[in-house]
């Protein structure tokens, strides 16, 4: 069954590669670099996102299963994030630490306060420490104090330590230098629904609300339902480019924030929205293998690479677009898009998962296993979310 093969990819592979090889015996959290062929440079810095995943994924998962090891990595990586990261002057948490865990990078990007936010949330969901639900509370008024955008609303994505707004906006090289990221706030609404399901705050389950409310006017194109990536402060569109990864995450995290903030007419649209989101991935990215392409623009494909998160994704979005509108063409996806993965993306030999590989299924050789951006996140929380959706049909 496909539920059991999941289960056993996530249980028998992806999380004992991380307690096995991420760990940092040496200097303390987590490695920060390691190859497919398991060369661990101890030396690497280590990225706020890296450390705030794991928080994030060993909190979720000893939520499930309950055992002590699980509970250990998360209570190392949370203790990492507020020895290290955490600005004890300014508030927030720096992007990056060096190997030693001295600061390298102390920008403020709002996408690793989110992530963090995030974390923290589901870290106090299973432990109830009150000082993780306090750290994550100041995380959000430091959010909302420097980078609410009171006239055209959203968030702007980039400050200095000082939370100034730096100058260069941009989350990573690959993106725009532009004040306002599709990406940034899908992350952050992920992350003031968990902390919204943790603490009710009316400030909270407004900016919670107009996050999804920005989703619906702004940042989907309703005419071709894809996501519009970057934008400059009036929200005026900067890029056709089309990232499927990032649709049917979308799809399925507009649903479940908009059924934590708990407005039903609200969650019907989100629901229908989803579902031709879904459909329009299906239609137009989804090869004859199974594995999702990249990016696209309005004349078509631009990359046709696989990479590892957009799979992990399909596999969610496909099985709530099933749940939402009982087309069993969505299931079969969802099936053949965890084929595709344990085919092309599962190391069965070293563990964990490749970053990607080409159309032709050739993994690509110069991605790591392990660094700032790649995490066991979207392929755990993959296996998490379709475990219990699958239990649930």
């Amino acid at each position: 069954m496909l539920q059991e093969r999941i289960e056993s990819e996530l249980r028998s592979n992806i999380l004992p590669f991380w307690l096995k090889y991420g760990v940092d015996q040496d200097f303390g959290g987590f490695r920060g670099q390691i190859t497919n062929d398991l060369v661990i440079d101890t030396h690497a810095d280590k990225g706020l996102i890296l450390n705030a995943r794991i928080l994030w994924t060993f909190s979720r998962v000893y939520g499930v299963y309950k055992e002590p090891h699980f509970l250990d990595a998360a209570r190392r990586a949370y203790e990492y994030i507020c020895t290290h990261f955490r600005d004890s002057e300014f508030d927030g948490v720096y992007w990056m630490v060096d190997y030693q865990g001295e600061t390298a990078d102390d920008k403020k990007r709002i996408y690793g306060q989110a992530f963090t936010v995030y974390a923290l949330a589901e870290y106090f969901h299973v432990t109830r420490d009150p000082s993780a639900l306090q750290f994550a509370i100041a995380l959000f008024n430091a959010i909302e104090r420097a980078s609410h955008d009171d006239v055209h609303e959203g968030y702007f994505e980039t400050y200095e330590r000082n939370w100034s707004l730096a100058a260069d906006q941009r989350l990573s090289e690959v993106d725009m230098n532009e004040k306002k990221s599709m990406n940034t706030h899908l992350h952050l609404m992920e992350a003031y629904a968990a902390l919204l399901f943790e603490w009710e705050d009316e400030t909270l389950r407004k900016r919670l609300r107009e996050l999804i409310n920005l989703f619906r006017t702004r940042i989907i194109n309703h005419a071709s339902h894809h996501l519009i990536m970057f934008f400059n402060e009036e929200w005026q569109p900067q890029l056709d480019h089309i990232s499927y990864g990032h649709d049917i995450e979308a799809s399925w995290l507009l649903v479940e924030s908009a059924g934590i903030l708990g407005d039903q007419a609200l969650l019907g649209e989100v629901k229908q929205e989803a579902v031709r989101m879904a459909q329009t991935v299906y239609d137009q990215a989804l090869d004859t293998d199974g594995g999702l392409f990249y990016e696209a623009n309005p004349k078509g494909i631009i990359d046709s690479d696989k990479h590892w998160w957009p799979q992990a994704e399909a596999v969610v979005g496909f099985l709530n677009a099933y749940q939402i509108s009982g087309k069993k063409h969505f299931l079969a996806a969802a099936e053949k898009s965890w084929d595709f993965i344990d085919k092309y993306i599962v190391d069965h030999q070293n563990g964990e998962w490749f970053w990607k590989v080409s159309r032709g299924g050739i993994v690509s050789p110069d991605q790591y296993k392990v660094d700032n951006w790649k995490c066991p996140y979207h392929n755990s929380r993959a296996c998490l979310e379709a475990i219990s959706r699958l239990s649930n049909l």
